[in-house]
């Protein structure tokens, strides 16, 4: 007997397909009515999960007595209760390392736009305002040789250092919970208490996990030790920035410019930050590549198919509830 799947977010037809052909899914449709009630009628019925951006934890699973699995087509795993999930001995999955190229692409992509401003001078000459050469007001600045922070040096963290130094001579400086040798001895890396790194770089770039003790990591305290001249570049989550505090410090000049990828709340309908002509403001698209999206896909139902059939998942956060 066939096993049932509930996709929790929009899963691509070829997705749909491929599950088919081992379990029973089902596929919340706007056009059959409320979201939220499919996915509530699935619940009961599911053995396993596959999607992203919905939050899953105690109140939303507490009808889902027989799920075995949820495969998160992402990397962050913020949205799930995780102490939940194990305390049931449901596993989670994430997929991770398919996306780093394509994020520290995105990330490096925010530090060149926003240095160079180039979203604000595209306006700008699109709006007919191009009527004689280019002077100071619209100078950006280098990028070349300028140093580059990376708060959280995981895998993606190193794959903008390595952007940075091997493509633009930028000296590296890094912060985390642990020094990272490799990364020393590959780019010449130096470790900075996270105030260190504000204070002395040029570009800061996060790619933090959010967590309650990085919530809101950067507030006023942290950007008033920046450089004036500096750019803060978001690519992990957006509570990680104090958004109010940025807007503010955007204002007010405390630092050059922001390029962000990820805000506190998401899908951001307005925001002053849209006002800002110091702000390059992204819709969260640091994994969007048709190449990048449809690995994430192929990872997610390796890990879902594993598990609903007895195998280990190769991306199991909650490696605890294994039995096997």
């Amino acid at each position: 007997m066939k096993k049932t799947v509930l996709a929790f977010s929009r899963v691509s037809p070829e997705m749909a397909e491929r599950l088919q052909q081992d379990f029973n899914v089902i596929i919340p449709d706007p056009k059959k009515g409320d979201l939220n009630e499919q996915f509530n009628e699935a619940l009961p019925h599911s053995h396993g999960m596959i999607g992203a951006g919905r939050k899953l934890g105690r109140e939303q699973l507490e009808s889902a007595k027989q799920l075995e699995v949820v495969s998160s087509i992402s990397v962050g795993y913020d949205n799930y209760d995780v102490g939940y999930l194990t305390e049931r001995g449901i596993m989670l999955t994430n997929t991770p390392d398919v996306l780093t190229e394509s994020t520290a692409d995105l990330g490096f992509s925010l530090i060149m736009s926003s240095a160079r401003r180039v979203a604000e001078l595209d306006a700008y000459t699109k709006a007919g305002n191009w009527k004689r050469s280019i002077e100071a007001p619209h100078f950006g600045t280098d990028v070349y040789g300028k140093t580059l922070g990376i708060v959280g040096m995981g895998n993606i963290g190193a794959a903008v250092a390595r952007r940075g130094r091997l493509g633009f001579n930028m000296p590296i400086l890094y912060s985390g919970n642990s020094r990272k040798t490799a990364v020393e001895q590959e780019l010449g890396a130096q470790f900075r208490t996270l105030d260190q790194l504000l204070a002395e770089s040029d570009f800061v770039c996060l790619v933090v996990p959010l967590s309650e003790k990085t919530k809101h990591l950067i507030s006023t305290r942290e950007l008033s030790l920046m450089k004036k001249g500096a750019i803060l570049v978001n690519i992990a989550r957006g509570p990680i920035v104090d958004e109010p505090a940025l807007i503010e410090a955007l204002k007010n000049g405390t630092i050059r410019g922001a390029g962000l990828d990820v805000y506190e709340k998401e899908p951001l309908p307005e925001s002053p930050l849209f006002q800002l002509s110091n702000a390059v403001t992204l819709p969260h698209i640091g994994s969007a590549t048709h190449e990048t999206r449809q690995a994430m896909a192929d990872r997610a139902y390796d890990n879902l198919r594993a598990a609903l059939l007895g195998e280990k998942p190769q991306d199991l956060v909650n490696a605890q509830v294994w039995k096997g």
